[in-house]
């Protein structure tokens, strides 16, 4: 089992999500975050001053998979978050030791 975590820009959480249920996968967490990388931020003007933006904003899913998902969900995110600029963003994958279902005490892939 994977743990697939991406940092998207926010217009294409959607897409991402529709991409994954189209890839057969379901489930996933989004979460509001911010941060940058070799984009660096950007000045913005406010009432007349001039101001950094260092961190911008972006989405962070996550989700767990089984091994023989992991290229669909790869590939799916890959596709649907692209916009080919700069910020697009990254794909982390780790490898997860057990998950439990709280409600049903399920383990491992019957929990995902």
């Amino acid at each position: 089992m994977k743990k697939v975590e991406a940092i998207i820009k926010p217009f294409k959480l959607e897409d991402v999500r529709e991409a994954l249920s189209a890839a057969g996968i379901t489930g996933m967490t989004a979460i509001e975050v911010k941060g940058f990388g070799r984009q660096k931020g950007h000045t913005e003007l406010y009432r007349g001053a001039e101001y950094v933006v260092d961190f911008l904003p972006k989405v962070k899913i996550e989700l767990a998979v089984a091994d023989d998902q992991l290229e669909a969900c790869l590939e799916a995110i890959t596709r649907a978050a692209r916009t080919g600029k700069i910020g697009d963003g990254k794909i982390f994958v780790s490898t997860i030791d057990r998950i439990v279902r709280i409600r049903t005490n399920e383990e491992n892939e019957a929990a995902i």
